[in-house]
């Protein structure tokens, strides 16, 4: 939950440094496109919430189901990890490195969903 609240402040401020106090506390009534490293940030807060439901499903399945283990202790923790680094490395717009965590992350959450099969 820590890790989306950094996501949304981040994607916020940078577009509030962007786009300006007038654009940002007015009605928005003309869209702003994010640009830069706004731009990058919007997007990664993006892919950070198409994975972070089915992570937080995966591991309330696990819980509720008893079969918490090492191996969606060890999927959490690649998750997680992934996840955390995912954000710099997309701002600094370094994209082999970025991807690299994003598989770490996809990794870890297959993993999590493993665990209700294993």
């Amino acid at each position: 939950m820590a890790l989306g609240l950094v996501h949304m402040a981040a994607a916020s401020f940078s577009f509030k440094a962007q786009a300006g106090n007038r654009y940002t506390v007015g009605p928005r009534d003309e869209d702003v496109r994010r640009i830069g490293v706004a731009g990058r940030l919007d997007r990664a807060q993006r892919n950070f919430l198409e994975t972070f439901p089915i992570f937080v499903a995966a591991a309330l399945i696990v819980d509720a189901l008893g079969e918490a283990g090492p191996v969606s202790a060890a999927g959490a923790v690649l998750y997680l990890t992934g996840r955390f680094i995912y954000l710099p490395l997309y701002v600094w717009g370094i994209p082999w490195l970025r991807t690299l965590s994003w598989n770490i992350a996809t990794l870890g959450l297959t993993l999590v969903m493993a665990q209700v099969v294993l």
